[in-house]
Order: C-alpha cells, then sequence, then structure tokens
C-alpha cells in the first residue's frame, strides 16, 4: 500500500484577479514575451488584482522581470497599450513598486527580500488613461522568471505550483467564526481592519498571526497559526481581547473552526473517530461514521473533562485523500460535521457555550485546532502521519528528549495501601524489589501520603504527613536515587474538599457549595500562584521526580454556576489559561521531569494536556486481558505514547496489559516461580518496547467479543523491521490465523522470529503482504510476540 504523501504543499497560488485567474509559462499557447524578449517561465496576470502566494516554509527573497506582454494574441493592434504599475507586498510593507508600464517597454528586474514571511502578494494596478480593444482593457503583466529562493537555500519556480487556495487554514477567509452584538461574523468580519504577519520558528514551522480589529468597539480577534514545513499540518488558536474603555457587546457562538472540506464527486465521506475513556471495556474504541448527503454528526464532552466520551480527534476520509482534524481542549468542547446534499462538509468546533462580555483589557482563547490533511494510500496510513506528528511536534522531551519505555511499581499497588505507607515500609519495599533484580525506572507513590482522616479522597491539605514521614520523601528518593531509580508522587490540587488546608484558609479561591467537592479556581491568579509555589516546593525540597496529576471529579457545573448571564463561558476559559500556564511553568523549572496526566483514568487526553504530559495510567477500568488488548488497539491510532499496569504472569494477561510505561501491579513471589517467570516477561517487553514509537498497523478488525482474534504491527520502515502482537481469544474455533502486514517491502527478505518458541523462519516482503504471516496458537486464549527484520543484500 503507498504511503500517504506527507509533504506540505511548498507554495501556493491565489489568484484575486478581474478575470479571476492567471497563466503559466505564456499566454494561450505561446512563450512570455516582453519586448521582443521570449521567456520560458513564468506567471501571467491577465487583468489588473493580485496574486497571493502562500508559503509552508520562511522565505528569503523573491526575483523575476515584470513587463506588459507583447504577443498578438489576435487583438487589435496592441502597440504600446496597456498602462499598469507593479508591485511586491509582504506583510503591511510595500518592498516593490515598479514604474508605469506600457507595452513595448523593456521588462523591469525584480530582486526583492522577503526576510523569511510565509505569504507575499504580487499586485498590478491599471493607471492613467487605458485604451480598450473590442475583447476589453490591455492591462495585463507578466512576471517573467518568477522564482522564490527559500531560507533553505532550495528555489521554487511560481509556475510549477498549483493554483487556488489553499485549504481553510490557510486560506484568506477566517476558518473560525463567532457571532457579535448579535450578528454572524460572516457579514462583517472582512470590514475589520486586518494585519498580518508571519515569522519562522525553526526550519520546520512558521507562525501566522492574523489580527482583526473592530473600530468601534476595540474588540480583536487574533488568529495565532503554526505551518509546517516537515508535515501537511496547519494549527491555529484564536485570541479575542477588548482593546476598548468599555465592556464589548455579547460575544457568543464561538467555534475555533469553522469550514467547509470539499471532496471529489466519487466516493462518500467516512467519519473516523474514537470513544475517549468513560471507564469502560470499550475505552477508545474506533468507530467509523458515513456522512450521507443531508447528514449531520455531532459530540459533545462530558462534565467538563475533555475525554470522557470521545476523544477530540477525527478523519474525515474521502476517494483518494482526506483531512484529520483535532480539537484540544482540556474542558467542555463540541463538535459537529454537517454534510450538504453535494460534495462538502461543514465543520465547527468550539467551547460549548460561549455567551459573554468582555470587559477592558480582557483576553480569552478559543480550544487549540489543529487540520492535517493526506493524499494517497488509506486512514490508517494517515493515522500514521499523525503518529509520526505527534512525536515530531507533540509528545513531551525532558530533558530534550522522547520519554522512553518506563517500568515502575509501588507499594500502593502490591503490599499495602499508600495510606498505610511510612517511610520505614517504602524504603523496605523499593529495596526489596531492587535486591530482587527489577530494574525499575521510578518507584510510585500514589494517594494518601498527606494527613487524612477519613481516607484518600480527602485532598486539600499538600503535605506529606509528618506522622508517617517525619523526614518528608527524602529518604525515600535518596534511597531510590542511590540505586539508579526515581520516584513518582501523585498530586490533585485542583479538588479540595471541606476541612483540609485550602478549604480552610482560601475559600475564596474555591468554586462550589459546601458539603461536596470544590474546585481550586485555577483562573484566580492568587490560587494560580499559591500551587504553583507549593507544588515547585515539594518537587524541589522532597526529590521528586515525575510529577503526577489526577482530577477525580466533574469541574462543569461549577464552573457555569460561577458565570452571570452576561458572562457565560468566562469561568471555564480562563480556568483552561490557568490550567496550560501552571503546566508549562512546571515544565520551566523542572525541565527535566515528566508530567503524568491523569483524570479518573483516560478522561484528560486532549492535545493541549499530551502536549504537557503523558497519561501512565489510560483507564481505570484496568487489568481485564480483553478490554486492555482494546485499549492500546484503539488508542495507539492517536497517542503513541501511554501506560497502565500488570497484574499476572501467565503470558496472555501480561501482553494483554504491555504498554510503552508500565507498572508492577503485583507481587511475584505469591505466584509459582513467580520472580523468574516476571522477569522472562518483563524481558520480552523490554525487548518489544522499542517498537511502541513505530508506526501502527491494526491487523485484524476491532472486536469485543471472545470469539475473534485481535492482532497489531509496529513497523519501522526505516530500519525495516517491526513486531507483532497477536490474540487468540479463548472461544475462537481456529488456532490458524494469517496476518497481512504492512509497511514491509515486497522484494526483500526478512527473518520472522517467535519470542515463545525462538524459531525463526526466512521469507519475503510479498508472502508477508499477499499470503500473510501465519500464526498458530493452540491454547485459547492464547498469545504471540513475533519480530521481523530485513535480511541485508548480500553482494
Amino acid at each position: 500500500m503507498a504511503q500517504p504523501d506527507a509533504r506540505p504543499v511548498q507554495a501556493q497560488l491565489i489568484a484575486r484577479t478581474k478575470q479571476g485567474k492567471f497563466d503559466r509559462n505564456g499566454r494561450r499557447d505561446r512563450k512570455m514575451l516582453i519586448a521582443g524578449k521570449k521567456y520560458e517561465r513564468g506567471i501571467a496576470m491577465p487583468s489588473p488584482g493580485e496574486i497571493v502566494v502562500q508559503l509552508a516554509a520562511p522565505a528569503k527573497s523573491f526575483d523575476a522581470i515584470a513587463g506588459v506582454d507583447s504577443n498578438d494574441l489576435g487583438y487589435y493592434d496592441n502597440a504600446g497599450r496597456g498602462s499598469v504599475v507593479a508591485s511586491v507586498e509582504c506583510g503591511s510593507r510595500q518592498v516593490f513598486q515598479s514604474g508605469t508600464l506600457k507595452e513595448g517597454m523593456p521588462g523591469v528586474a525584480i530582486h526583492t527580500e522577503l526576510g523569511g514571511a510565509t505569504e507575499f502578494r504580487l499586485k498590478l494596478a491599471a493607471v492613467g488613461n487605458r485604451l480598450r480593444t473590442y475583447q476589453g482593457e490591455w492591462d495585463q503583466l507578466d512576471w517573467a522568471e518568477a522564482r522564490v529562493t527559500m531560507a533553505d537555500g532550495s528555489v521554487v519556480w511560481l509556475a510549477d505550483l498549483p493554483a487556488g487556495p489553499l485549504p481553510a487554514p490557510y486560506a484568506v477567509e477566517a476558518p473560525f467564526s463567532f457571532r457579535y452584538g448579535g450578528r454572524p461574523s460572516a457579514e462583517f468580519l472582512g470590514q475589520w481592519k486586518v494585519e498580518r504577519e508571519s515569522r519562522a520558528i525553526d526550519a520546520n514551522r512558521t507562525r501566522i498571526r492574523v489580527t482583526y480589529t473592530d473600530a468601534a468597539s476595540g474588540l480583536q480577534a487574533r488568529a495565532e497559526a503554526v505551518a509546517y514545513a516537515d508535515y501537511p499540518t496547519v494549527e491555529w488558536t484564536v485570541y479575542f481581547r477588548n482593546t476598548g474603555t468599555q465592556p464589548t457587546p455579547i460575544l457568543e457562538d464561538i467555534q475555533a473552526i469553522d469550514t467547509q472540506l470539499e471532496r471529489t464527486p466519487e466516493g462518500e465521506f467516512q467519519l473516523h473517530h474514537s470513544i475517549g475513556s468513560p471507564n469502560s471495556p470499550t475505552d477508545f474504541r474506533p468507530l467509523e461514521t458515513v456522512l450521507a448527503p443531508g447528514s449531520r454528526k455531532a459530540f459533545v464532552a462530558r462534565g467538563g473533562r475533555p475525554t470522557d466520551t470521545d476523544l477530540g480527534n477525527f478523519n474525515l476520509e474521502w476517494a483518494g485523500g482526506g483531512a484529520i482534524v483535532t480539537v484540544g481542549w482540556p474542558a467542555q468542547w463540541s463538535a459537529e460535521f454537517v454534510r450538504d446534499k453535494a460534495t462538502k462538509v461543514r465543520v465547527r468546533s468550539g467551547q460549548e457555550l460561549t455567551h459573554l462580555r468582555l470587559l477592558p483589557g480582557e483576553e480569552i482563547r478559543t480550544p487549540l485546532v489543529v487540520l492535517q490533511f493526506w493524499r494517497g494510500g488509506d486512514w490508517i496510513d494517515a493515522q500514521n502521519v499523525w503518529r509520526r506528528w505527534m512525536l515530531d511536534h507533540n509528545l513531551p522531551r525532558p530533558g530534550g528528549k522522547l520519554p522512553p519505555p518506563m517500568l515502575s511499581s509501588g507499594s500502593s499497588r502490591q503490599t499495602v495501601e499508600m495510606q498505610e505507607a511510612n517511610e520505614a515500609n517504602q524504603v523496605l519495599y523499593l529495596n526489596r524489589a531492587l535486591d530482587a533484580g527489577l530494574k525499575l525506572d521510578y518507584w510510585w507513590m500514589d494517594a494518601g501520603w498527606y494527613p487524612y482522616q477519613q481516607g484518600w479522597y480527602k485532598t486539600g491539605t499538600w503535605e506529606v504527613d509528618p506522622a508517617r514521614f517525619p523526614r518528608g520523601f527524602v529518604p525515600i528518593s535518596e534511597a531510590a536515587h542511590k540505586r539508579g531509580t526515581k520516584i513518582i508522587v501523585w498530586f490533585e490540587p485542583e479538588r479540595v474538599t471541606d476541612g483540609t488546608w485550602l478549604h480552610k484558609n482560601h475559600p475564596e479561591w474555591l468554586l462550589g457549595p459546601d458539603g461536596k467537592d470544590k474546585l481550586l479556581n485555577l483562573g484566580n491568579p492568587d490560587a494560580l500562584h499559591w500551587v504553583t509555589e507549593h507544588v515547585s516546593n515539594l518537587i524541589r525540597t522532597q526529590g521528586i521526580d515525575l510529577y503526577r496529576q489526577d482530577f477525580n471529579f466533574e469541574p462543569l457545573q461549577l464552573w457555569r454556576n460561577a458565570d452571570t448571564e452576561d458572562r457565560q463561558g468566562i469561568t471555564e476559559n480562563k480556568y483552561v489559561a490557568g490550567y496550560l500556564a501552571y503546566l508549562d511553568e512546571l515544565h520551566r523549572r523542572f525541565p527535566e521531569m515528566i508530567l503524568d496526566n491523569c483524570a479518573s483514568g483516560g478522561r484528560r487526553d486532549d492535545l493541549e494536556t499530551l502536549r504537557r504530559s503523558v497519561p501512565l495510567w489510560r483507564s481505570d477500568f484496568a487489568y481485564d486481558p480483553e478490554p486492555m488488548q482494546q485499549f492500546t488497539y484503539g488508542m495507539a491510532l492517536w497517542i503513541p505514547y501511554f501506560g497502565s499496569a500488570f497484574n499476572s504472569l501467565d503470558p496472555y494477561i501480561f501482553r494483554s496489559q504491555m504498554t510503552p510505561a508500565l507498572s508492577i501491579g503485583m507481587v511475584a513471589e505469591r505466584y509459582e516461580n513467580g520472580l523468574p517467570r516476571m522477569k522472562s516477561l518483563l524481558a520480552q517487553w523490554q525487548r518489544v518496547s522499542e517498537f511502541y514509537a513505530a508506526d501502527f498497523y491494526p491487523l485484524t478488525p476491532y472486536t469485543t467479543e471472545k470469539s475473534g482474534w485481535l492482532a497489531w504491527q509496529f513497523n519501522r520502515p526505516e530500519r525495516g523491521d517491526g513486531v507483532i502482537h497477536a490474540f487468540r481469544r479463548a472461544d475462537n474455533a481456529f488456532e490458524l490465523a494469517k496476518f497481512r502486514l504492512r509497511g514491509v517491502e515486497a522484494g526483500a527478505r526478512y527473518k520472522v522470529t517467535n519470542l515463545d518458541t525462538a524459531r525463526s523462519t526466512v521469507v519475503t516482503g510479498a508472502e508477508l503482504t499477499q499470503g500473510g504471516l501465519p500464526v498458530t496458537l493452540t491454547a485459547r486464549p492464547g498469545s504471540a510476540l513475533i519480530l521481523y527484520e530485513k535480511l541485508a543484500v548480500a553482494r
């Protein structure tokens, strides 16, 4: 199967001329002709207007020769006709302007620096007395030899580039919408003052800012976009700011994305989407919805936790290509896909409820939106472009490196609950595990280490319990560090219960009634400052190496109860800004530290959160083997790094529970031959864990039935190797299954090794992709781990 084309369009030409078009490399079937000199390459503008050159990477300079074309195209005598001025604009600056140009005059050489811009405009204006022919005015221009030198030194010829508007995020029209003063933005946004600027972030990313300003009220809508040169991807967030001196009119129904995607006439729209993590056996289940003509598919988060019902990731497929649309919002979002009766789908998504006035100087933001276009291959190939983009540009990199496969353990998953933990038993159990030869990356200390009276759930006093830990965590962290292990410590700073320190000392920072869980309002600057300083101090003084944040209740109603009628959505919006600022500040202060994200399992796996943290506990529906297989199958399509725990030394169950980050959820000594068996299984996990960052291919349909097989493949095409995970479930009647692999070379030879039998065979890539890899499992349930690697060609 062909791989999707992950290269972005280098540049795109949008014609906004009087005739609505331009010509390439000539006039009709003739070469460009300026004052008797012919030119092979260039862009011809047949009428006044402009051509917008939009780039996905920074540009250094633009060169061309500008002149009125002299070809006789069947008009009456055109000698001396045409009267135009050519100019080049970059951002708000005019970087070139010619004198008046007429037919027969020599061309004007243009060289202008673009300074890393990603957009500029070629403009043509008619001036003076303009003669007309029976076919119209002769006001036209050739941009001969028109080319862009990119910042990396490569040269792009404008005539070689596709025409027409780019997909919505690149287009001049805003790909977002809102209502203001009762009117939809489509009616007036084009009349507001517009400012555009761009700058290179690095070799692969360019930041584009477009600011719309309402002169009457001072409201600004500022779209901050990032275009990627190494992926067919653009993202943006919109900020609204009141620059006036009075509250704004009502700003409402803000949609971070509001655009149409159009397919070719062939085929139909297929929307691929996934369940979130509502603590069920089908967490992360991939789903597909056919968008028939006139249909609508809507999504909405639940309770203010973004992935409690659905992941905010969508792959809209049509014949020959498609687009991935993602909304990143760690709160209450909604989305809809509305199909017309022809070839278009309207996509809208944003914070579910916005109906508010902005006070002078106040600013809010929309969810993050990502669009990633693809063509060729199929939607699974496109998911692998997404996975690679996630790894290259999103997954946190503490210390500048991607999080490696991780093995952890902790007494709360083995011998003693955390509320029974103390300094002595934590050091004892830590050393016992290390003395047994378990190579732990982290020792995990979960909920309950703080003072409590009625169980771990009573949160809001964030101090290490002096009765159980008189010297804090320092003896534990020092014991771990001496042996090359780090410590994970659990926090839940947002939830506050009655009688705790925060409840007693700062009730003004809390949202919600007494007698129920309250919310520490991260939208309150004082509360945000306190939690940042307090937690940072604990991390620093206690030797904490990995910060784990949980979130075990629904905040939505508390946010909404805090809003007045003309300020609906403001509390949630400011809370999100504070939450993200908190995580960003922890990263800044502790650049080597991994942050873990948990919300009763996987209820906060939005893209904004995943850019700052990793989900080490993917679902509260843990351990059952078939659901655990299903979680990996669905989650790996979108999220390349996640964790769970194992509680069995049965190979079928253990392999069902294997994840990139793995925690020991059992005591080996309780099982016959326990420690040797655990080490053997962990060695297998360690052997295959290097593939978890590779391309991912489901090899069977998703199923919850115990009568089926479930299998998937991780493949590294750059190295020519990979691994297959295969599961025969308890009620399956067939010992043999064949899996047609993907991403391997048909003409290459591969060594295939079963990790259980250690037997290897040599097969061709064609056999693996066409006939399929045969896997035999006599036991049911049963499992197999199979490695393959491409053999070098003998010379």
